[in-house]
């Protein structure tokens, strides 16, 4: 079983896989759509990749204001997570998403990859670190 991290955003869902033994997160791709409310194909891109690497389980970055309040985009990314758990049958797990997307920017930046390319990589890279984070503060749970 493998574990599945997204990064929900309006146009885009970056996808993040771990490895079979639980222990690493890598970017996997990113879905794009044309409008926010448009989900549909989105849904069906994320059970193809769930069904194609045994995923068990999704973890979905929640986006909180520094101050722990609610945004709109919290709102949105609930949503969104509840039809998630219809659509797949999934257990889905949320994690704390702060400030992923400014560490996601600055992986690229390190890596060289120059700024007008960074937007095809940072949603996934954003979902490899949320994953990686839920992995770390759940290591005992995910190896029992």
């Amino acid at each position: 079983m493998r574990l599945m991290g997204l990064d929900y955003g309006a146009k885009t869902v970056g996808v993040a896989l771990s490895d079979a033994l639980l222990l690493t997160s890598a970017p996997y791709e990113t879905i794009f759509r044309t409008e926010e409310n448009k989900l549909r194909k989105t849904f069906r891109r994320i059970e193809e990749i769930a069904k194609e690497n045994d995923v068990g389980r999704i973890v979905l970055g929640l986006p909180l204001n520094m101050d722990d309040t609610h945004s709109e985009q919290t709102e949105k990314t609930l949503i969104f997570m509840e039809a998630l758990k219809r659509r797949t049958g999934l257990p889905v797990e949320l994690q704390d998403e702060r400030l992923t997307s400014v560490a996601a920017d600055e992986v690229l930046s390190e890596s060289g990859v120059a700024e007008k390319d960074r937007k095809q990589y940072i949603d996934r890279i954003a979902a490899a670190l949320i994953l990686k984070e839920y992995m770390d503060l759940h290591q005992e749970e995910l190896r029992n």
